[in-house]
């Protein structure tokens, strides 16, 4: 079994949906690569299938389609100029391949979401086309795996295969290491992850996205109004910070930051600030702007908000500490990747909310002081209670009840580290491997209804006026 990253798992993002929008955004990236690497194209078309195809529309799949064929970066395009270059391409029926030479490419007929039809491989499937001026033809099939990842027909992921000093491909691995070695979970993460970048790289890796995650939440709690998608979903983070605030006034997120660590730090504010946090991010990832997926982006919420609390209401809490929160939530991440899923196209919700709720607990529990023992227990009480958690998008959009429930997520995840830190984790009867194991065998026997296809649930009793996913 390959190592995975920490930060692979925690990542710069684009909303709203890291199996629906990044990874196929990531899918064109590849075929432009091959397309680049043939020659001159003729002709392009693109089919979706799966859940890819029932709810691609209302996650934005055919607009990262699009801008991942025209050689966008996700990581640094302005979130903001999406639309009047998707419209462009819309209108014109030219496609930009790599930003250069324009091919045809007519919307309604060039890229098809097949909902019939889910590819054997993986519910997010999709099939490029190309007819090359010579005459040949280049045809190649991806899957989204969820959080980004993407993996070519026949592989389990295009990722750099790395073999870590002290492999953790289970929760008793990462035990065992940590009292072969006498380390903390943050620790052992620290020495494993220079398999891939130095100790100084990964600090700046990990304080680079704490700064994309103060960012996002700032923006958030700036923005009124309602999202995009035809639900006239209204944005709550805005409202709530300004009521908490009492009308204080800030001039940028650096005094808004000294505003909320003077806030007070009694149950009910607290609660209302990480049900903000987590707001502001989904309702930032819900409006097509850049987020830090953790592990998804339907999830994006849940860690930031605990690792706000952290920073605003924990005293104490400095850089040294974001940095291990981060790395202990990424590590625990990277155990339900590869024994379970992080796709809720796989495993319904529990497989995002649930694994980002366990990651928080898992990464709160580190910073204050819990055993490697504890911080494993600590996730594992977050997954427990998320268990058979169905993804049920209203509309196909990650808006109902997918926002809100990155706020219960949080709270969860600060619940089950104290829980853990009061407990004697040698007297647990449910370890995390066996919540890991539950989980994928409760995904395996969820009806596909309830797996990101708005064919069950809430999605089919809430009456909506948004186009066709």
């Amino acid at each position: 079994m390959e190592s995975i990253s920490a930060f692979e798992i925690i990542k710069i993002g684009i909303g709203p949906s890291s199996s629906h929008t990044m990874g196929p955004w990531r899918a064109a990236g590849l075929f432009l690569k091959e397309l680049e690497a043939a020659g001159a194209v003729r002709s392009l078309s693109v089919e979706l299938y799966g859940s890819l195809a029932k709810t691609g529309r209302g996650h934005g799949t055919d607009v990262a389609i699009l801008m991942g064929l025209a050689g966008e970066d996700y990581t640094r395009i302005d979130p903001e100029t999406i639309p009047a270059k998707v419209e462009r391409i819309k209108s014109e029926g030219w496609l930009p391949l790599g930003g250069g030479r324009a091919v045809p490419f007519v919307y309604e007929r060039d890229l098809r979401f097949n909902r019939s039809v889910t590819l054997p491989g993986h519910a997010n499937g999709m099939i490029f086309r190309a007819v090359l001026e010579d005459g040949r033809e280049l045809e190649r099939t991806y899957y989204s795996l969820g959080g980004g990842f993407v993996a070519p027909e026949g592989q389990t992921a295009a990722t750099q295969r790395i073999v870590t000093p002290y492999p953790c491909h289970s929760g008793a691995d990462l035990a065992r290491n940590c009292r072969l070695l006498g380390l903390s979970v943050a620790e052992l993460t620290y020495l494993n992850e220079q398999a891939w970048r130095s100790r100084a790289e990964i600090d700046r890796q990990a304080l680079y996205l704490w700064q994309e995650i103060r960012a996002c939440v700032f923006r958030g709690v700036n923005r009124r109004g309602y999202l995009p998608g035809g639900l006239q979903v209204k944005r709550r983070a805005g409202e709530i910070n300004a009521k908490l605030l009492g009308g204080a006034g800030y001039k940028n997120e650096a005094e808004w930051l000294d505003l909320l660590r003077r806030q007070p730090r009694d149950f009910a504010t607290v609660n209302k600030w990480i049900s903000c946090f987590a707001l502001a991010v989904n309702e930032e990832n819900a409006s097509f702007g850049r987020i830090v997926t953790a592990p998804t982006n339907g999830a994006a919420g849940v860690v930031p908000a605990v690792l706000m609390y952290a920073w605003c209401f924990l005293y104490g809490f400095d850089e040294e500490q974001v940095i291990r929160f981060l790395l202990t939530a990424g590590e625990i991440g990277t155990l339900f990747k590869k024994n379970a899923t992080i796709s809720a196209a796989m495993g319904g919700c529990q497989a995002e909310i649930g694994v980002s709720s366990a990651m928080a607990a898992a990464g709160l529990a580190e910073v204050l002081g819990g055993s490697p023992e504890q911080v494993l227990q600590a996730a594992e009480i977050a997954m427990e209670h998320h268990l058979g958690l169905t993804c049920d998008p209203v509309g196909g959009l990650v808006q109902i009840p997918c926002i809100e429930r990155n706020s219960m997520g949080a709270i969860k995840a600060i619940t089950a580290a104290n829980i853990a830190l009061e407990s004697d984790p040698s007297a647990a009867r449910v370890s995390l491997d066996t919540v890991i194991k539950t989980m994928w065998e409760t995904a395996q026997d969820m009806s596909s209804r309830y797996k990101e296809t708005a064919e069950g649930g809430l999605a089919m009793h809430i009456p909506v006026s948004v186009p066709e996913c």
